[in-house]
């Protein structure tokens, strides 16, 4: 009855704890429970999250997950409750051996931000061993000539529990000839000892059995028992005496195998076999001290018998015994303590307690990429441990608590220079010599829309000949981000302008994904001649970043326009021209002069004269480059009156483009030319048929020697000032700001008596306004004037056309292209 009450009882107390360990708190930043060992899997220990002052949610949404320092996993977590629950048995003597105190450490690891906390696990004892000896049965010889009082050492019970669960006492069964005495040594170890308490007759009896019994201070109590046999001898009475009854001593934990530990001695005042001594290590020494220490048995030296290691076991304990060669033996004993001392040679651990996390490159400081601890398992300086990172680093350690540090960010990061870092973190403790271990954690910087596209130029020069194929393409520009992902991709695009006062977009389209620029229509040179486009690439990033470039597309001039004649007036028109010449004219007479354009520009527009088709060819020729009709030869009586002339126009375009003209001249008898009477009327000033006449003639010489005066220095000044642009006119307008993109060249001839004059009228989108005047006289067959007309591709003072000065008395128009100022 009384043992039920007492299971009971001890149940009622093992509730009441588990509902205890509940109530136990964290102090700055851990949280701390107390479980007793031995619980079921599936047992609470605590709530986490509540204790955390996380919700329900948070355990999923945050990722809330424990890691245990210890290596197994002893607990798990219920993630729909936020408990911790014991996951596998936990034996309190296998973790903590005889520690007082034994305590698993856990790691409670939050993400979404990271986080980390500590928290202890207590595991307390339960007296859950019973009180043991090595062996179950010992025999003693004892000589019969023993003083009575004399102690004799007892093998001691081992119980792994500990605290009140330990071992608390020995009794010994009852013998008229012994007695038990207990005694307590350092660490409060307690020994038992048996004790002679009346003179030994072996005669009367020579054994005596005992029972030794140990009982530890449980609740309820658990016991162990050793038979003892002790053996009455005879004779030998004196036992070996040590100098000391205990030994200590501390060695280093790298000391070799077989290194010399310490002498024991011992004296016995027998003389003979008596008083020869050897010596062992203790019957009760248990495997794991004989695996590393050896004593030699006549000298009493202790040495190594394999390396020592501190971090294994810190401290052994054991008794050596001096066993004499008598009859019967006797036997001394001492206690010997060896110490570890520390040295250092574990190096430290870094471990990470989170995976590094990617950062954006524009992070600011303080920013956690990774959570690391780090430990090591000597002691004293050997186990304090110092963390480095290099120099230059953009990253820095926070150290949080308990060996505990956060990676966090300490310097601007750019992803365009350097998009992976590998960081290197070298651990150093504190020993001497120090020892060192490095960690690389790998952190991956994310991008973020920092860099505007950029063009491979910053303007772009588009030469296109003109009459191309509409949706043909015109060019490809390309820009690069030194971005990545969406903010890298580009988009192109044409910003709204004008070109003629039409928008620039019904001219050409770009393909938005790789830049080609084509064309909508095809391109007249003639109407226009060069126009820009303003690209913008945009990228994809949030907010997106764009930059600007400009196309600027000349058109080239394709030799697409035949030679136009606008003198003979009749001829320009379609009809034949009729030309009179009298049958008196000599070799080299100017019968008449064939004037065309052509709208082309450059080698297209030079235009060459020659005759196709001729009456008589041997009569008759036209200046290749002037298209002057002269005579090859004097008329003589035979020429028929009427000839016909076929003259073609050429121009130096490729290909080629033509035009003909036909001019037919009626040859009559006492036809004088114009100028020769005039000239003969000037060298005869003496004759008075018309005074007035003579005036008119005179005041007309005058004019026209003025207008080539006029003429001549406008010519001069226009050289000098237009060399770097490329034209030259006679007449430069103030209009330096009307620019008419549609304005053609015109030219426009006419007479005022006998005096007469071709002026050049034009503008375009890139020239200002133009205007050239000349003036001529008819009186001279060799007046001519020639108009200088610019090009990229001429020299400035190539003759473009040339006009005869004895042009009849009419008045005409053409249009032609306008010269570009380039």
């Amino acid at each position: 009855m009384t043992k039920r009450m007492r299971i009971r009882d001890w149940g009622w107390q093992a509730i009441w704890w588990q509902h205890f360990i509940l109530l136990w708190t964290s102090i700055h930043g851990e949280t701390r429970y107390s479980i007793p060992e031995e619980m079921e899997a599936g047992s609470v220990v605590g709530n986490i999250a509540k204790d955390l002052g996380l919700g329900l949610t948070d355990i999923f949404e945050r990722k809330l997950r424990v890691a245990s320092e210890a290596g197994k996993q002893f607990f798990r977590l219920d993630e729909g409750k936020g408990e911790l629950l014991v996951n596998d048995r936990i034996d309190r003597e296998a973790l903590c051996g005889q520690s007082s105190s034994c305590v698993l450490p856990l790691q409670v690891v939050i993400e979404n931000p990271l986080q980390l906390h500590r928290i202890e696990v207590e595991i307390r004892d339960v007296n859950d061993n019973a009180p043991s000896f090595l062996n179950s049965d010992h025999v003693l010889e004892i000589a019969e000539s023993t003083a009575v009082g004399v102690r004799f050492p007892l093998e001691s019970a081992e119980d792994p529990d500990v605290g009140t669960n330990g071992l608390k006492m020995y009794s010994l069964s009852k013998d008229e000839s012994f007695t038990l005495k207990v005694k307590e040594i350092e660490n409060g170890r307690k020994i038992p000892e048996l004790v002679l308490s009346k003179p030994l007759d072996r005669e009367k009896k020579a054994a005596h059995t005992v029972f030794l019994t140990a009982l530890d201070g449980g609740s309820p109590a658990k016991s162990g028992t050793s038979k003892i046999t002790i053996n009455i001898l005879d004779i030998n009475d004196n036992v070996p005496v040590f100098e000391h009854s205990f030994y200590k001593i501390a060695v280093r934990e790298n000391s070799d195998n077989g290194s010399f530990v310490l002498t024991t001695a011992a004296t016995d005042i027998d003389d003979g076999l008596n008083g020869e001594i050897e010596y062992s290590l203790g019957i009760h020494t248990p495997p794991s001290v004989l695996s590393v220490f050896h004593i030699d048995p006549v000298k009493g030296d202790i040495f190594l018998k394999k390396q020592l290691d501190y971090e294994t076991q810190s401290s052994y304990r054991f008794d050596v015994s001096a066993k004499d060669k008598g009859f019967p033996k006797m036997e001394g004993h001492c206690s010997v303590q060896v110490d570890i001392i520390d040295v250092n040679d574990n190096a430290p651990e870094i471990v990470l307690t989170s995976e590094p996390s990617s950062v954006p490159e524009h992070s600011r400081s303080g920013t956690v990429v990774a959570l690391l601890s780090v430990r090591d398992v000597d002691s004293s300086d050997n186990g304090k441990v110092t963390l480095q990172l290099p120099k230059g680093s953009p990253f820095a350690l926070k150290p949080s608590f308990s060996n505990n540090y956060a990676l966090i960010v300490n310097g601007s990061l750019d992803r365009e220079r350097f998009s992976d870092y590998s960081v290197e973190i070298t651990a150093t403790d504190s020993g001497s010599p120090p020892l060192s271990s490095k960690k690389t954690i790998p952190v991956t910087v994310t991008d973020v829309n920092d860099n505007p596209p950029v063009f491979s130029q910053s303007s772009y020069n588009v030469y296109l000949k003109e009459n191309g194929v509409a949706g043909s393409i015109l060019f490809s520009v390309s820009a690069s981000d030194l971005d990545s992902g969406e903010n890298a991709k580009i988009s192109y695009s044409i910003l709204d302008s004008k070109v003629q006062e039409v928008s620039v977009s019904s001219y050409v389209y770009i393909n938005s994904d790789n830049g080609s620029i084509y064309s909508m229509h095809s391109f007249d040179y003639e109407k226009l001649k060069v126009f820009e486009i303003q690209v913008q690439a945009k990228d994809q990033g949030s907010p997106s970043l764009s930059s600007n470039t400009t196309v600027h597309v000349f058109i080239l001039d394709q030799n697409d326009n035949a030679p136009s004649v606008i003198y003979p007036s009749s001829a320009a028109m379609g009809s034949l021209s009729h030309q009179r010449m009298p049958r008196s004219a000599k070799a080299g007479h100017l019968v008449t002069k064939v004037t065309a354009v052509d709208a082309d520009s450059g080698h297209n527009a030079w235009i060459s004269y020659k005759v196709a088709e001729a009456t008589d060819a041997s009569l008759f020729t036209v200046n290749q480059y002037t298209g002057e009709v002269r005579t090859k030869r004097s008329v003589s009586e035979h020429d028929d009156s009427s000839q016909r002339l076929l003259i073609e126009i050429r121009d130096d375009g490729e290909p080629v483009q033509s035009a003909t003209v036909t001019v037919s001249i009626l040859l009559e008898d006492g036809l004088h030319e114009p100028i020769l009477d005039l000239r003969h009327k000037v060298s005869e000033p003496s004759k008075k048929s018309d005074r007035l006449a003579l005036y008119l003639i005179l005041s007309l010489a005058s004019v026209s020697v003025l207008s080539l005066v006029t003429f001549l220095i406008l010519a001069v000044k226009c050289m000098r000032s237009s060399r770097s642009s490329g034209a030259c006119c006679m007449r430069r307008s103030d209009c330096e700001d009307y620019k008419n993109p549609n304005r053609n060249l015109q030219i426009q001839l006419n007479t005022d008596g006998p005096i007469k004059y071709v002026e050049v009228l034009g503008g375009d989108m890139m020239s200002q306004s133009q205007s050239f005047r000349s003036c001529m006289s008819p009186m001279s067959e060799y007046s001519d004037f020639t108009l200088i007309k610019p090009s990229s591709t001429t020299d400035f003072k190539e003759v473009i056309s040339v006009l005869d000065a004895s042009l009849p008395d009419s008045t005409w128009t053409f249009e032609s292209q306008q010269v570009s100022r380039k």
